[in-house]
């Protein structure tokens, strides 16, 4: 496991992989599903569910 940032190094995981149009790009519908996804990934974890790990932790 490393300590990078989610957004760290992510720019080339699954290079290859993707769904490329005939010219070699990326569909627009792509482009948009990786904004929504990058965005959810930067969200800041809820205070209730930070609350909840730490009583779970408080608890071993």
């Amino acid at each position: 496991m490393t300590s990078e940032k989610p957004s760290e190094g992510r720019a080339e995981t699954g290079r290859g992989k993707e769904a490329k149009g005939e010219a070699g790009q990326r569909p627009d519908w792509a482009n948009g599903l990786r904004q929504l996804y990058d965005s959810v990934v930067e969200e800041d974890l809820p205070d209730s569910f930070k609350d909840l790990l730490a009583q779970l932790d408080s608890k071993d």
